[in-house]
């Protein structure tokens, strides 16, 4: 690990927060939403608006599309991603919020193992019991033994494992431009559910097209500040902290849909904060 390491994750760790937050506030609008259009269609919007959105900056940062090195890559990172959205956004309608978001919470700890089997990145002690805890914590709030099974969860499985591995992907393409990622990503997404979208489309109501067209700019925002997460921070040391998100979702549950966790998920809630705390604290460490 590198003298700056410590310093690069604590950066990665302020954009990842952002786009956690945001990432947040897009599946509301989809959780509102989703049940009433089919999920290709949302996806394809939400993949179409973004790439709209970077028009512009396209044709500014034009010379970074001059050379793209692994290519393949790029392609895998968006069949990865199209998965992972549209089992994401089929599971989000159909689960209650704070479900959806600890049961999420296994791809921090699959993501890690993958940085240390693939990336080989080095995981400290400190960061293992930190995901140990929060995988217990994660275990604690989902309560599996009360968990009905639907079709949702089963979306949720594929969403870890997919999910987890187009991390690491993008990992491997981190020295590529911002733009290039970000334009491989949306139109890409865009253009693999176009047919699927296009075949199962339901009509939009006007009062929906608005908080529709948020969720990619959202989205699009947030892919940004990912990407600027996972170029400063380790995979490891993002994969513990994005635990933290489980507490802004349980407050989005309970504030815009009435879902109120029991007393068990709480103290699931409470392990993960303190693996979150403990994670961050370790960095600060390092930095001093």
């Amino acid at each position: 690990m590198s003298a700056d390491a410590p310093r690069h994750n604590l950066h990665g760790g302020a954009w990842l927060l952002a786009d956690m937050s945001l990432n947040i506030w897009a599946l509301s609008i989809i959780k509102w939403l989703g049940a009433g259009y089919p999920t290709t269609q949302l996806v394809f919007l939400r993949a179409l608006t973004g790439f709209v959105l970077l028009l512009p900056v396209i044709w500014r940062q034009r010379a970074s599309f001059h050379k793209i090195n692994d290519p393949a890559l790029h392609v895998l990172r968006v069949g990865l991603s199209v998965v992972t959205l549209t089992a994401s956004f089929f599971a989000i309608a159909r689960v209650p919020f704070a479900l959806f978001t600890a049961i999420s919470f296994t791809r921090p700890v699959v993501t890690m193992i993958m940085a240390a089997l693939v990336l080989r990145e080095v995981i400290g002690v400190k960061r293992w019991i930190a995901a140990g805890i929060a995988l217990l914590g994660v275990i604690l709030a989902a309560n599996p033994r009360e968990a009905p099974w639907s079709l949702g969860l089963a979306a949720l499985a594929i969403v870890v494992v997919t999910g987890s591995a187009a991390i690491i992907v993008t990992r491997r393409l981190r020295e590529a431009a911002p733009i290039v990622l970000m334009t491989f990503y949306t139109a890409g997404i865009a253009a693999a559910t176009a047919p699927f979208a296009f075949s199962t489309w339901a009509p939009i109501s006007p009062s929906h097209l608005w908080a529709l067209l948020l969720v990619g700019v959202f989205s699009q925002v947030a892919q940004f500040c990912f990407l600027r997460a996972h170029y400063h921070g380790e995979a490891g040391f993002l994969s513990v902290l994005s635990y933290f998100s489980l507490v802004l979702s349980v407050t989005v549950g309970y504030f815009v849909f009435s879902e109120l966790p029991g007393v068990q998920f709480a103290w699931g809630a409470g392990l993960v904060i303190v693996a979150a705390a403990l994670v961050t604290l370790d960095a600060r460490q390092r930095q001093d």
